[in-house]
C-alpha cells in the first residue's frame, strides 16, 4: 500500500498542477489580449475558414514584444504584439502571418495543445519518480540525470508536434489558396525575427526542429503533392 500511495501521490500532484496551470494560462491570455482587427489579414483568416468548412477563424492579439504565435489549452489562436508589429512594418507579410495562424490551427485540430498539457503533467510525474528513485542510490546526481531525461522527452514530443503543425498548416494554406511559399518565406526570417541561436542546443534538446529541416519538409510535401 505504501509503494502504490508513493506511485500515486506525484501523478496526482502533477494532474492538480496541469489543472490549475490551464486555467491560469487562460485567465492570464484573456486579461492580455483583443481581438485582431486588420481587413486584410481578416480576409485571409475568412479564405482560409472556407477551406476549413468553419464559420470563422478568431485571432487574438498577445500583449507580448517577443515575436511568437500559440495556440492556447481551450483552443484560441494566439499571435504577439510584437509579430503584428513586424506586420505592420513591412518585415513579415499578410500571408506569412497567415502561415503562422495555420500551423497554431494545426496544433488545434491535431489535439496538441491539451496533449501538451498533458505530458507536462506526465513529465512533472516522471521527473518525480525518476529522481526519487535515483536520488537513493546517487542522491545530487540523481536529480540532474532525472531532469535531463524528462527535459529530452519533452523536446522530442514538442518536435513532433511541429513537424505535425508544419504538414496540417501545408495543407490548409494549399487549399486556402494562400500556397505554401510564405510558410518557407517566414521561416527564412524566422530565426532572425525570433532572436534563436538554435544551433548551440542539441539537436535532441532542441523544443522545435531545426528551420532548415521544416523548410525541406515543406518541399518534400509539395513534391509529393504534384507527383
Amino acid at each position: 500500500m505504501t509503494r502504490l500511495i508513493f506511485l500515486i501521490l506525484p501523478i496526482l500532484g502533477a494532474y492538480i498542477m496541469y489543472r490549475l496551470s490551464a486555467w491560469q494560462t487562460a485567465t492570464h491570455l484573456t486579461a492580455n489580449s483583443t481581438p485582431l482587427r486588420d481587413p486584410v489579414l481578416e480576409r485571409l483568416m475568412v479564405r482560409m475558414a472556407t477551406a476549413l468548412d468553419v464559420p470563422k477563424i478568431t485571432v487574438n492579439v498577445y500583449d507580448a514584444a517577443p515575436v511568437n504565435g500559440l495556440a492556447a489549452p481551450d483552443g484560441r489562436i494566439y499571435l504577439t504584439r510584437g509579430f503584428i508589429d513586424r506586420y505592420r512594418q513591412g518585415i513579415v507579410s499578410a500571408e506569412e502571418i497567415a502561415s503562422v495562424v495555420a500551423h497554431e490551427l494545426g496544433h488545434v485540430a491535431l489535439g496538441h495543445t491539451k496533449r501538451r498539457m498533458i505530458d507536462v503533467t506526465g513529465q512533472n510525474a516522471a521527473f518525480l519518480l525518476i529522481a526519487s528513485l535515483l536520488g537513493r542510490m546517487i542522491p545530487f546526481v540523481g536529480v540532474l540525470i532525472a531532469s535531463h531525461v524528462t527535459r529530452a522527452l519533452g523536446a522530442g514530443l514538442s518536435r513532433k508536434d511541429e513537424n505535425e503543425a508544419d504538414a496540417y498548416a501545408s495543407a490548409l494554406l494549399v487549399k486556402a489558396g494562400i500556397g505554401t511559399g510564405p510558410q518557407k518565406s517566414l521561416f527564412h526570417k524566422l530565426d532572425r525575427l525570433t532572436g534563436a541561436k538554435g544551433n548551440e542546443v542539441p539537436q535532441w534538446l532542441r523544443s522545435h526542429p531545426k528551420t532548415d529541416q521544416r523548410i525541406a519538409a515543406i518541399e518534400a510535401r509539395e513534391q509529393r503533392w504534384q507527383a
